[in-house]
């Protein structure tokens, strides 16, 4: 039986078509093995989003040709649909596969022997116009369903579109019968991902009409029966609905956690990055989210270092998310990336500058997290444990998103616990006691 491995950079929604395209290998007589382990074949799904993710292709082609020289390397993902020739020149690279190809490997895979060079196969990005559906399990207790691929946004900043082509949707059938497939594996979370996931319904049938909204997505997955979680993992603020917000306030199965992309507080700068809103719709959507759910978890995605962002634009970003109430940030330090209008841009910021400005959001974060999570001390909450042994304790999180810990017991993996949160470790994780009694470390 022929092994072969998998290694995913990027986001949620590569490891959930990595995990469907291994799923696919295991169908055809193949052997899954973990990465550090000889193979015969090993697949790198790329990322392109960040400079240090185009970089570190080159260390992980090493490392699998160290483990086996003869492998056979292919690259799939973002990365190989922007630059497949630059990704076919690195030693050891025997087959690049673009956008709509990725999912066809085994069509472009004959007996294993290693090329002379690495061979391309990529589409123009146009012609990537129909979807894919993908799920990843990763481990017993969640998992990343893929509801949509793709992106019309023409955020200036930005490479996906040119990497995954036009927005374009999963079936709302579909969507439910991966959901239902997900919850008979015993798995208790099911997280929803995409590039542009408020999108979803635009492309369903082949066309540009929304056949269906994100609400009606999020109203029929809620009715699936044996999902226990269901948790949005990051969507628009300008699609963020009014009505979406209300639902989840009284949902059976979706969770108070949202992740709504900022990326500056400063409206010049969301003017040059060309999003689709300035800082008055932002503070309305987190109003919005406070008002039906006190206690939902919040979190931002930031990008600093902008061209032309000044002294003064940053300390409006800072001071926006200081006085917002959020949860806890993502810090993005702008990279320039090829054939997108911002990377053309002038008044560039000085690589120190953009360090510094992200050191310091990052330590705003950490403060907006410690205070999120002391205003849940003495709480009831219920918790989903994880299944690793860290230190001698399992962590989880609970439907609000605050991560905890309790002494190790395997009896507590992948089950939901109702627990009372009582104080924070010196690591910034939550310390916890059962409401139940009868459980022990």
């Amino acid at each position: 039986m022929k092994k072969v491995a998998f290694y995913t950079l990027g986001c949620k929604l590569n490891f959930s078509e990595t995990s469907t395209i291994a799923r696919d290998f295991q169908k055809d007589g193949y052997e899954r093995v973990d990465f550090s382990e000889k193979a015969d074949m090993y697949v790198i799904n790329t990322c392109s989003v960040t400079e240090n993710a185009d970089k570190r292709f080159k260390s992980i082609v090493r490392h699998a040709l160290k483990t086996n020289p003869e492998a056979f390397v292919v690259a799939i993902g973002c990365y190989a649909q922007l630059k497949p020739e630059e990704l076919a020149a690195v030693d050891g690279v025997d087959l690049v596969l673009g956008a709509t190809e990725k999912f066809k490997i085994a069509d472009y895979v004959n007996d294993l022997s290693k090329n002379d060079y690495g061979q391309v196969h990529a589409c123009e990005i146009e012609e990537a116009d129909f979807y894919v559906g993908s799920y990843a399990i990763g481990d017993r207790t969640r998992a990343f369903l893929k509801v949509q691929d793709g992106c019309d946004y023409k955020c200036t900043f930005c490479t996906i579109p040119l990497a995954r082509g036009i927005s374009r949707s999963d079936t709302l059938e579909n969507v439910l019968k991966n959901a239902k497939e997900i919850s008979e594996k015993g798995i208790k979370e099911i997280v929803l991902t995409g590039v542009n996931i408020g999108d979803f319904g635009k492309g369903e049938f082949g066309n540009k009409k929304h056949e269906h909204t994100f609400l009606d997505l999020v109203q029929a997955l809620d009715r699936v029966e044996g999902i226990n979680r269901l948790r949005i993992s990051s969507i628009e603020p300008n699609l963020l609905k009014n009505e979406t917000i209300d639902f989840v306030a009284k949902s059976n199965s979706f969770v108070p956690h949202f992740h709504i992309p900022l990326q500056s507080g400063s409206d010049a700068i969301l003017k040059q990055m060309k999003r689709r809103y300035l800082r008055t719709l932002y503070i309305d959507r987190v109003n919005r989210i406070r008002e039906t759910m006190p206690h939902a978890c919040i979190g931002v995605d930031v990008i600093v270092g902008f061209p032309g962002e000044s002294d003064d634009h940053f300390l409006e970003t800072y001071q926006f998310l200081n006085e917002l109430d959020i949860s806890y940030l993502h810090v993005f330090t702008y990279s320039e990336r090829d054939n997108t209008p911002a990377a053309s841009m002038l008044d560039p910021v000085p690589s120190k500058v953009r360090s510094k400005r992200s050191k310091m959001l990052r330590g705003l974060s950490v403060k907006k997290r410690r205070a999120f999570y002391e205003s849940q001390l003495g709480t009831i909450r219920t918790v989903l444990f994880e299944g690793e042994n860290k230190e001698g304790y399992i962590q989880g999180f609970t439907e609000n998103y605050v991560k905890v810990k309790y002494p190790w017991n395997p009896n507590l993996v992948n089950t939901l616990q109702e627990v009372e949160l009582t104080d924070i470790d010196v690591d910034g994780l939550v310390k916890i006691q059962f409401v139940e009694s009868g459980i022990t470390a």
